[in-house]
């Protein structure tokens, strides 16, 4: 693997927020830049919360200038409707890096969490509790944005191979 400096955005999608977290990957060496989420307005249709998570991806990647992507890909639950919303909200995310010429690569959640922990069945807080060990000085501004990050560091750590994880 390459030394050079790499600037990663990783986004955990969500209808009503949509963690994002920056980190900057030089060899074995990760460097937290900035978390955060991009939040949609429930009052509103569907079709403004989604530009709404447009726009505010938009600002970010204008912001930080990311080079590659990490996205979360949907957990299936029980609810169809449910399942449907993140999906597209999913898609959003994809679009957004897509529009800013960023390569993407998604992971299953279990790979996430194998990434970061070394089980792919760890709890919410150990991944936290991980990415704050892996990111000294990262401010996790909220869950979405750990678990942005923890897409992040899951992309880092596999970027050298061509496949990604499942």
């Amino acid at each position: 693997m390459s030394s050079a400096r790499t600037r990663l955005i990783g986004l955990d999608p969500g209808l009503r927020h949509t963690g994002w977290g920056i980190l900057d990957s030089e060899g074995n060496r990760l460097i937290w830049i900035a978390d955060g989420s991009v939040t949609s307005d429930p009052k509103t249709s569907l079709a403004e919360r989604l530009r709404q998570l447009h726009d505010g991806l938009q600002e970010v990647i204008a912001e930080w200038r990311p080079d590659i992507a990490a996205v979360e890909e949907t957990f299936v639950n029980k609810n169809p409707v449910s399942t449907l919303k993140l999906g597209q909200a999913r898609g959003v995310s994809l679009l957004v890096a897509s529009l800013n010429d960023l390569p993407v690569t998604e992971y299953a959640p279990n790979a996430i969490k194998k990434a970061v922990v070394g089980t792919g069945h760890a709890a919410k807080e150990q991944i936290h509790m991980m990415v704050r060990t892996l990111l000294p000085g990262a401010k996790l501004s909220n869950e979405h944005a750990a678990d942005a990050l923890a897409t992040a560091i899951c992309h880092a750590h596999h970027r050298g191979s061509n496949r990604p994880l499942r």
